[in-house]
């Protein structure tokens, strides 16, 4: 198996996410690698086998009965056994490394969409483009499988969508009779009247410049037309220096420089902010649904559920702006040892019932068009799935992990220009230049 250079592999989108296990299954390796028969239809075919699924993180009681029923289920129906193995957070990468250097892996694995290209170019997935051929796989819109294909070939299936809105102090709103904001400037408003009123060191809205910055930065450059980069024949070409992006970038370092957000905190990540809004010194900041059971116990229940609420990010006009698309896949690993019965699997697994259950008791939106507009019903994941319809997502490059993350090319752009050491079009010609040279490297 492939195993040149790998960047970092965290993942970026996930609230139950990728996972990891011990080793193949036990039976002979099978060169067909379509669903070659459906199983509910034939029996149990593929009884006495077994298979093994990696979960990522530490398991919680939602996300370990669903997998408990999906694999019964699946047993059920197939007679194949699985095993699950949860691997915590710190140990992902180097499982995933190890794996894909040879060593033992899974048959079927959790992973993160933005993930896909780093993993497929290391030849760790298998491609599942046949169940995308018919059944209910077939629903799920093409634009959901941009990072999963490559060369004509899914490598991966969307199980459940992650994206971003901006969670707020509802009840700081309600106090201080401020209305929901529907613009920028509605939304700046806003964030100084809560500092006016709750203290200088209180973020009005949380400036994000650590590991994941762009889900920020993403929306607002996206919401000028900007564009990180585009693929032009086999090469990646920077667009960070267009009017575009460098319109998004200037709202993005703005936050700070008009005093948003404090200088002092210029590399927290959404985390880092999570942990300071339980405090109660932030008022809104981007952000996904999963943060508020985390929310509710850091604050030692001084936060409710009930004082919190989301409202999608707004663009200067008016409007939502496009959100950071993010999500979790299932994926077949390339080294199972039984391919056909690892592919039947996935193919369960995305299925309307079980991926409606994986998405909805994980805090997941659902892949399939009609489960999304039953929760534009719900007050609480309106503002989801309004960003959710125009989301985008960051560069499909195997490199985007080293650029976004490992080496934090825009971050270190906007640092330098809210400190002071370079104004934007030096800063952003240079991150354009190192853009391209890292999504470029073979």
């Amino acid at each position: 198996m492939k195993i040149t250079k790998i960047a970092v592999a965290t993942a970026t989108t996930a609230a139950l996410a990728l996972g990891l296990a011990a080793c193949g299954s036990s039976e002979p390796a099978q060169n067909d690698t379509g669903t070659k028969a459906d199983a509910s239809a034939g029996g149990p075919k593929f009884a006495g086998q077994t298979l093994t699924l990696w979960r990522l993180g530490e398991s919680n009681p939602a996300a370990q009965k669903y997998t408990d029923d999906l694999v019964a289920a699946f047993k059920q129906q197939t007679g194949a056994e699985v095993k699950v193995e949860w691997i915590p957070w710190p140990q992902v990468n180097d499982k995933f490394t190890a794996a894909a250097a040879g060593g033992a892996g899974p048959d079927v694995t959790e992973i993160g969409n933005d993930q896909v290209p780093l993993w497929r170019s290391q030849d760790a997935l298998h491609p599942i483009t046949p169940i995308f051929s018919g059944g209910e796989q077939a629903e799920i819109p093409k634009n959901l499988l941009s990072l999963e294909t490559d060369g004509g070939e899914i490598y991966a299936a969307p199980w459940g969508a992650g994206t971003r809105a901006v969670l707020y102090r509802k009840d700081w709103f309600d106090e201080l009779k401020i209305e929901v904001p529907k613009t920028w400037d509605e939304l700046v408003a806003a964030a100084k009247k809560i500092q006016k009123e709750k203290g200088k060191d209180v973020d009005g809205f949380a400036f994000n410049g650590g590991s994941d910055a762009n889900h920020l930065l993403g929306s607002l450059a996206w919401a000028e037309g900007g564009e990180y980069a585009v693929k032009e024949g086999d090469k990646w070409v920077g667009k960070l220096t267009e009017p575009g992006f460098k319109a998004g970038f200037a709202t993005y370092t703005g936050i700070v420089t008009d005093g948003l957000s404090s200088k002092s905190r210029l590399t927290q990540n959404s985390a880092d902010i999570r942990t300071r809004f339980a405090n109660g010194k932030v008022g809104m900041y981007l952000t996904a649904g999963w943060d508020i059971a985390t929310i509710k116990e850091e604050s030692s229940g001084k936060v409710a559920e009930d004082q919190l609420a989301f409202f999608p990010l707004p663009t200067k006009s008016g409007g939502a702006a496009p959100a950071f698309f993010g999500g979790n896949d299932i994926a077949v690993w390339n080294d199972a040892e039984n391919k056909e019965l690892a592919t039947e699997f996935v193919k369960f697994a995305t299925t309307k019932e079980w991926a409606g259950r994986y998405a909805s008791e994980g805090g997941l939106l659902p892949v399939y068009p009609e489960h999304l507009e039953k929760l534009k019903e719900d007050p609480a994941q309106a503002p989801f799935a309004e960003a959710f319809a125009n989301a985008r997502a960051l560069p499909g490059d195997p490199n985007w992990t080293e650029a976004g993350e490992t080496k934090a090319v825009l971050q270190n752009a906007a640092r330098s220009v809210i400190e002071g050491k370079a104004t934007a079009d030096e800063a952003l010609a240079k991150a354009n230049t190192e853009l391209e040279e890292i999504l470029n490297q073979q």
